[in-house]
């Protein structure tokens, strides 16, 4: 972990406190109409780091969060509470990581050295994807395209507006939520949303 790393890691509690009381990257957007996707999420495959295909209807039955994650960045520190969430409900629940240098290039490293750097400083064992582009663009992950692109997903078209913005779907493959980064994983917001049956 960098100098900056690990100041950026003993500030995360100071900087979630004035981004939440600025209201800066806070937003929650519900799927209240509850509108079912025009394309199944399980027919995508994720690229993980270490060269594997994961097929997402190895899910179905399960919520899935998929959150766009760096390296450098001042919400780094969601990686322990994303572990956290992981863990507490890991029968319900998968994570999925996408590491992408799209936010003033927050993420640097090869796909080794942010699977080591997860593992060695969060603890990280849920999924991580290749690393890729999460913003649109010709590049951008097949996952991304479909998160934020309503005529394939049924009602939304919010796109990260930074590293953590995550992405809830339900045991039905339906796209049910949008958090903001500074939108904990272990807030109340995102924990409901992850307990409560669809």
């Amino acid at each position: 972990m960098t100098g900056r790393q690990k100041f950026l890691k003993a500030v995360y509690p100071v900087f979630i406190g004035i981004t939440k009381l600025f209201g800066k990257n806070s937003k929650v957007l519900v799927n209240n109409k509850n509108s079912k996707p025009t394309q199944s999420v399980y027919d995508l495959t994720v690229q993980l780091n270490n060269g594997n295909a994961l097929p997402l209807q190895t899910y179905k039955g399960k919520k899935i969060l998929l959150v766009n994650t760096a390296s450098d960045c001042g919400y780094t520190n969601q990686y322990d509470d994303l572990q956290k969430l992981y863990q507490q409900f890991n029968n319900q629940l998968t994570i999925i990581g996408f590491p992408a240098n799209d936010f003033k290039e927050q993420e640097k490293g090869d796909d080794e050295e942010i699977a080591q750097f997860c593992k060695i400083n969060y603890g990280v064992t849920f999924p991580l994807a290749k690393k890729s582009v999460v913003v649109k663009s010709g590049d951008q992950n097949n996952i991304f395209k479909w998160l934020t692109n309503k005529k394939q997903n049924g009602w939304n078209d919010k796109m990260p507006t930074w590293n953590f913005s995550k992405y809830l779907i339900n045991e039905q493959g339906v796209l049910t939520h949008y958090f903001d980064p500074s939108v904990s994983p272990l807030s109340e917001e995102v924990v409901n949303a992850v307990v409560n049956r669809q």
